[in-house]
């Protein structure tokens, strides 16, 4: 069963212009500090991941979510955000909805968030406030979670928004903490690291911020896994493994793919 549903918002804006000003960098920063003493960095919720063959199926992860945008080319102020929830066990999708929106936030490295979360937002509130039978259990992002420069990514700033537990996904590494793209090699080619599917990613602080995950058989470049919200890395990895078909995780692919369609088709 597929269902779609369209609205056309616009996105809080900051300011008009395409720049942000110190006093509006921090107000910013004093948001992410305000939210993140709400984050929740170890496993919070009521249902199990389960086994594929477990049939007490009242109690799994059955509902799982994804949330990507596409800009337009020609106008990078319009732009099309999408929520996916498919099928843990078997990948379907099951709901969807996407919002064409007009943005004029512009994007801070490290403040993502405050540009697309919005968005987002909306469009898993309109799904819990219409008590959608599909609503998510858990939520992947096309963003990073504690994998960030401050520490509070857009999977976090999301989760704790919504509480929902989330996992973000990045496709490039964020260089934090001593992270960087040469360690990433040497550690991905470290003779103990050769036959595994993750590395941890530890910084110079000794924490823990994420994995690198070679997530399907054909994908030479790992993807990037950290906690959002409610969920420890060691589910938030095993959520991964078991919705990857490609390099991607499926809820985030098809967020991707059908906001892509979505965009083309109305403009």
């Amino acid at each position: 069963m597929e269902i779609k549903s369209t609205v056309e918002t616009s996105s809080p804006s900051t300011s008009s212009s395409t720049s942000l000003s110190d006093h509006d960098i921090n107000k910013w920063i004093e948001a992410q500090d305000s939210l993140k003493k709400r984050l929740i960095t170890q496993d919070d919720y009521t249902w199990k991941l389960g086994q594929p063959e477990d049939n007490n199926e009242s109690e799994l992860l059955k509902y799982i979510g994804g949330v990507d945008i596409s800009f337009l080319k020609n106008d990078p102020s319009v732009a099309c955000g999408t929520l996916i929830v498919l099928d843990f066990k078997t990948l379907d999708i099951v709901y969807e909805d996407s919002a064409i929106v007009t943005i004029d936030v512009p994007y801070i490295p490290g403040f993502l968030a405050f540009r697309e979360a919005p968005i987002f937002l909306e469009l898993v509130n309109k799904m819990r406030n219409g008590l959608h039978p599909f609503y998510p259990q858990l939520l992947m992002i096309d963003g990073n979670g504690i994998l960030h420069p401050r520490g509070f990514g857009s999977a976090c700033h999301l989760g704790v928004l919504a509480n929902l537990p989330t996992i973000g996904i990045g496709k490039n590494l964020h260089h934090v903490d001593g992270l960087t793209n040469s360690r990433l090699r040497e550690l991905l080619e470290a003779e103990e690291n050769l036959n595994v599917d993750f590395i941890s990613l530890i910084g110079n602080s000794g924490n823990t911020l994420g994995a690198a995950m070679h997530s399907s058989s054909g994908s030479f470049k790992p993807i990037f896994v950290s906690v959002g919200h409610r969920v420890s890395l060691a589910s938030a990895v095993e959520v991964v493994k078991r919705t990857c078909k490609y390099r991607v995780p499926e809820p985030i692919r098809q967020a991707d793919i059908r906001s892509r369609e979505y965009l083309r088709k109305f403009h």
